[in-house]
């Protein structure tokens, strides 16, 4: 038996500003979507790997979510790591760096946090 990795998922309170950050901030675009009465999936991709980050939008909701310690994240490799830093600095939502370990965090509209690694860095 092997299992493999298939997508991650997290709860978003405004799916159009969510799908509009995740596609400014990471170039992740929208792959696949099921709506259902209550609630909305929404896939994303990078074009490059077969992970998704499955965004779910509860219809109704009104309250953030409770992220906790937020002490969960998702990790992305980029390629030219000046160049995103300079571009998360514009958007205004880098919420942690690193300098030590060349890394820092960015943050979604709903808190959750990402990291941005070197891609030439494991």
């Amino acid at each position: 038996m092997k299992f493999t990795f298939y997508h991650n998922n997290i709860n978003v309170l405004d799916l159009d500003k969510s799908l509009a950050f995740y596609r400014e901030a990471l170039g992740l675009e929208e792959v696949r979507r099921v709506e259902k009465p209550d609630f909305t999936l929404v896939y994303l991709g990078d074009g490059t790997t077969p992970h998704s980050l499955e965004l779910t939008w509860l219809r109704g909701r009104t309250e953030p979510y409770n992220l906790g310690e937020n002490e969960f994240h998702l990790a992305f490799h980029v390629d030219d790591y000046a160049a995103a830093h300079e571009k998360h600095k514009e958007m205004g939502c880098i919420c942690f760096e690193n300098e030590a370990m060349g890394i820092y965090f960015i943050a979604d509209p709903d808190g959750y946090w990402l990291e941005i690694v070197p891609a030439d860095r494991d």
